[in-house]
């Protein structure tokens, strides 16, 4: 078994993929109107958008869910200043802050922002051991 993607169930395409293109991913083909998208997320993986309306064609049981998700997509970057930059303009695009940036106990600068469907997206960058601390509340 390989692991092969992520598939997010959206509710506005369009508003979707301006988020994500936005952290670089670009979305070749993919045109006005269509109900699925998806961008290549690494060597062999993709990171697929479905709305739920494409999604209630092929699955009659599927129920939309209510508000976000307890998961969170993570995504590293170069460096800690990036972590605050990414955060800085996701906010300022008019994406809600989740967890503003901060050094975290691991030793990563890491923040999180919310997608248009209440997904949390994180952004860590490279762990710098002299940050570590210990877990809060252990």
């Amino acid at each position: 078994m390989k692991f092969a993607g992520l598939h997010l169930f959206v509710r506005d395409l369009g508003k979707s993929l301006a988020f994500y293109r936005q952290l670089g991913f670009s979305f070749p083909g993919h045109q006005e109107g269509d109900v699925f998208a998806s961008a290549e997320a690494g060597p062999g993986v993709h990171i697929a958008f479905g709305t739920f309306q494409l999604t209630r064609g092929y699955d009659p049981g599927f129920r939309e869910p209510r508000g976000g998700t307890p998961n969170c997509l993570q995504f590293e970057v170069a460096s800690r200043a990036e972590v605050d930059g990414i955060h800085q303009r996701l906010t300022a695009a008019g994406y809600a802050s989740h967890l503003a940036p901060h050094d975290a106990f691991w030793g990563a600068r890491y923040a999180e922002v919310e997608d248009p469907d209440g997904n949390l997206v994180g952004f860590q960058s490279p762990v710098d051991p002299s940050k570590r601390s210990r877990p809060p509340g252990l």
